[in-house]
């Protein structure tokens, strides 16, 4: 071993170990969503630890993580058992970026149609509660928004979209809506993953949405940030139904 590397130990795992654990989960999480494994299937364990290289320990520990996630869940008797997608924790960062990966559009239509009972609502308590340093923080991100927009800079506009939904949400007072702003973000970072990215011909008006739903925020109008909130999210929920629909049309 070289000077000045270790290698830590976590009960008998190590730090390698752990690299491998997660290795495993990704692959077989990512499976799941796209179908390779479809629902009832049983995971047969020997073949996995072969194909992975991984001992059984760390093999185990992947499917708990995956059983926590409500994927798969040991049967006596039979074995390791794929679930159907309603029982998995949709709201979930990991599910998320794996559904991002290949079932993007619907994914986003059930996330926006979902956010669009719960943001509106957000908007209007932090238009009620914010101090005025978190209105400030709401306005900055706004702000760039839009310069983002106009420099053609998606991964700068990805972000500051990310911190005004956050600000937003865990600035309504409402700790479950607070909470609610973890999923928000790998719902829009799974932007990443497109082949189009970010900035569109939709991006300026969003931005410019965005930038008057800050605006009703700062000055407290709890209605303005409502219909400015509902506003926003249903012109990208549009936005995506189209796209699914051009997507859809194009792959027949």
């Amino acid at each position: 071993m070289s000077e000045g590397v270790t290698v830590t130990a976590v009960g008998d795992e190590t730090w390698r170990d752990r690299g491998l654990h997660a290795r495993v989960v990704n692959a077989l999480g990512q499976e799941i969503v796209d179908g390779t494994y479809a629902p009832g299937d049983i995971l047969n364990l020997d073949r996995l630890s072969e194909r992975f290289t991984v001992s059984r320990s760390v093999l185990r520990e992947a499917l708990r993580v995956l059983q926590s996630l409500g994927m798969v869940e040991p049967r006596q008797r039979v074995g390791t058992q794929v679930l159907p997608r309603q029982l998995w924790d949709l709201f979930s960062p990991q599910i998320i970026q794996w559904r991002g990966q290949g079932d993007y559009f619907a994914q986003m239509r059930e996330m926006l149609e979902l956010r669009l009972g719960i943001e509106p609502v957000a908007a209007r308590l932090s238009a009620r509660l914010m101090t005025t340093e978190e209105r400030e923080a709401v306005a900055r991100a706004a702000a760039v928004m839009v310069q983002s927009d106009q420099a053609q800079d998606g991964r700068r506009y990805l972000e500051a979209d990310v911190d005004f939904h956050t600000l937003i949400l865990q600035g309504s007072g409402n700790a479950v809506m607070g909470h609610f702003a973890s999923t928000v973000a790998a719902l829009l970072r799974t932007r990443e993953q497109e082949k189009r990215f970010t900035i569109t011909e939709y991006t300026p008006p969003s931005a410019h949405r965005h930038n008057d739903l800050a605006e009703a925020i700062v000055a407290g109008d709890e209605d303005a940030a409502y219909s400015c909130a509902y506003a926003t999210l249903e012109a990208t929920l549009t936005e995506f139904v189209q796209e699914s629909a051009d997507a859809n049309s194009t792959a027949g």
